[in-house]
This record gives C-alpha cells, sequence and structure tokens, in this order.
C-alpha cells in the first residue's frame, strides 16, 4: 500500500500501534494532533499537518486515536470532507452519537469503521469461527475476562461522562465479542464495586455485566482496572453441548479445544505460533475495505451496538434492575 495516504489524528498512547501498522504497510502517514504532533512524528519519520483541514485535503481516510469524548465532532469533521474513517472504540460514548455518525457517514457516501482490535486477535478469532462453524454445538455460557492496570488515577479516565468508565473503556471489547460470538443481545444486568460517586469512577475497580442472548445463550463478562502495574490480561471460557473453548493470556498462548464426540484432539491453533499484530491485521483490512476490497469482519453497526450494550450495563448499575435491549431507548441504533 505504498500509493496510500492516511491521516492520523492523535499522537497519544494508541497512535504509537496504529503508525507502526501504517508504517509495516508502506503508507504515507501525515499526524495532526492537539499536542505532541512533531515529536511523534520524528520518532517515526512520519509528517505533520499543521491543521486538520490540511491534513483532510491530503489524505485518502483518516485513521482517529484521538480520546473518546472527542471521537464523534472529529469523525463528523471528516466525514463532511468526504474522506472515510476509521476510528478507535468506542465508536462514540452515546449510541446516539454512534448512529448519528454512522447516518452522516452513509449520506456523504463515506463509509466508518470502529476499531474493535479483538476480533482480530487470533484465540478471538478463532474462538468465533469455531463456534459458527458447530465445533462446540450449541453455546450455553460463555465467560469473559479482562483485566489492565488502572488509567483513572489521572487524567480524564476518571470522569465516566468522558471516558464511559471501566465498562465502556475496558469491556467494551468483550461486550462486542459476547456478541459476535454468542449472538444478539437480550438483557444487561450489571453491578460494580466499587460504585461510581458523582460521576467519579474509583481507581480501581471491577464491574461485572450478565448478557442473555436471543439464542438462549448467558455471557458472563468482568472487566478490572487493578492497581497501578497490574499486568495486563484477558480470556475466555466458551461452553457448549459438544464441548468448550478457553484461553488466557496469563498462562498461554494459544486456544484450547475439547471436544467430547470429536475423534481427535486436534488445536484450533497452535499452542506457541508468533503472528503478525492483530492491529496491523485490522488496519490492512479496513484500508482494502476502502478501498474496495471485501467488507472488514467488524462495521459501524457493531461499534454502535458495543455502545448501546455498554449504555445498558450502565444503566443496569444506576437502577439496580436488568435492562431489556428491546426497550431500553429504543431506536436510539441505527
Amino acid at each position: 500500500m505504498t500509493d496510500l495516504t492516511v491521516g492520523l489524528i492523535g499522537a497519544g498512547n494508541i497512535a504509537h500501534v496504529h503508525v507502526a501498522a501504517w508504517k509495516a504497510l508502506g503508507a504515507r502517514v501525515l499526524v495532526h494532533s492537539a499536542a505532541g504532533a512533531p515529536e511523534f512524528a520524528a520518532r517515526y519519520g512520519v509528517e505533520v499537518a499543521t491543521s486538520y483541514d490540511e491534513l483532510l485535503a491530503e489524505v485518502e481516510f483518516v485513521d482517529i486515536v484521538t480520546p473518546s469524548p472527542t471521537h464523534k465532532a472529529v469523525a463528523l469533521q471528516a466525514i463532511g470532507a468526504g474522506r472515510d474513517v476509521i476510528c478507535e472504540k468506542p465508536l462514540s460514548l452515546t449510541a446516539e452519537d454512534a448512529a448519528e455518525m454512522s447516518a452522516k457517514a452513509i449520506a456523504a457516501g463515506v463509509r466508518i469503521y470502529p476499531a474493535h482490535v479483538v476480533r482480530y486477535f487470533p484465540a478471538y478469532a478463532s474462538a468465533h469461527a469455531a463456534v459458527q462453524q458447530g465445533r462446540i454445538g450449541k453455546v450455553a455460557v460463555a465467560r469473559y475476562f479482562r483485566v489492565a492496570s488502572t488509567p483513572a488515577v489521572a487524567g480524564w479516565y476518571r470522569e465516566v461522562a468522558r471516558s464511559g468508565g471501566v465498562i465502556m473503556d475496558l469491556m467494551v471489547h468483550d461486550l462486542d465479542q459476547a456478541r459476535w460470538t454468542c449472538g444478539e443481545v437480550e438483557t444487561v444486568y450489571a453491578v460494580q464495586n466499587p460504585p461510581t460517586v458523582d460521576g467519579i469512577s474509583p481507581v480501581n475497580v471491577a464491574a461485572h455485566v450478565t448478557l442473555t442472548h436471543a439464542s438462549g445463550a448467558i455471557s458472563h463478562l468482568r472487566a478490572t482496572w487493578g492497581a497501578t502495574g497490574t499486568k495486563f490480561r484477558s480470556g475466555f471460557s466458551i461452553a457448549g453441548e459438544h464441548g468448550k473453548l478457553e484461553y488466557s493470556s496469563a498462562v498461554e498462548t494459544g486456544i484450547e479445544e475439547e471436544l467430547q464426540e470429536a475423534e481427535t484432539g486436534d488445536l484450533l491453533i497452535p499452542s506457541s505460533t508468533l503472528y503478525e499484530s492483530p492491529y496491523l491485521t485490522q488496519l490492512r483490512e479496513f484500508a482494502q475495505a476502502l478501498r474496495g476490497g471485501p467488507p472488514p469482519r467488524v462495521t459501524a453497526e457493531d461499534g454502535t451496538a458495543a455502545v448501546y450494550l455498554a449504555e445498558a450495563a450502565r444503566e443496569s448499575m444506576s437502577t439496580g434492575q436488568a435492562v431489556s435491549m428491546s426497550t431500553f431507548r429504543k431506536g436510539t441504533v441505527a
């Protein structure tokens, strides 16, 4: 993709991962950011755009890696300029805003793709494929967990109105996974400990969400912002009528398959294999789709649905009641 010119909006933590992927693809990269763009450009050998308008005039599409509360405004400006958009998760902080972004992209004849990169991690992609192929039969119970060092010790993450808290920022990945693998969600029930008080998230906090799916499956999700220095880890256990799929980043690099009715005990993927960066896989797929290739495995509708589920979980936490997705703010999802 040496003829591709990408506009990278933002120069924070996740920008470093994205720019490495674009460089690996051979793309020309222009970066624009409220702060840090010159230093970022010098480090990676990319170009600086002194204004957003300047960048939009030069690029084929934009890759938004700014803080979550800015996603909508940045994306709408790009859409208004007729540019396709890749946007880090969450697509926005409300499903209503995400639906508006999607509708305006359709009206402008451009596309917007949410960067739900976990769909590109080999273990998660393999588990999804195994379920779709019926390898473990009908799913009964799925469990997902995600633990990270808290970002809420300083900055905007602790303000739930700006970050969405641990559910919108961290669990949104597994909300997307549960829906992707187990199907559409009917009800959402959530608890958090310690609770959010006056819109401020605790520094160390765990949230638990239970989803019931139209397929009959039940998903249990846990997301934790742990003490500073907590090692990141994630995983899942998906149990079906014929077996289960298990993965934990804390203890292995692959995925285990247990099939009671299978003749062989083959692994879906090798237990220790080096893969290319999922961010590279994701951005290549997006770029190819934007250039007329096959649709990517994640769409604006998926990004909106994940935000909608996160909103429902926060509503459940505030009321102590399960939320029915058929009636919860009906009509806000495009």
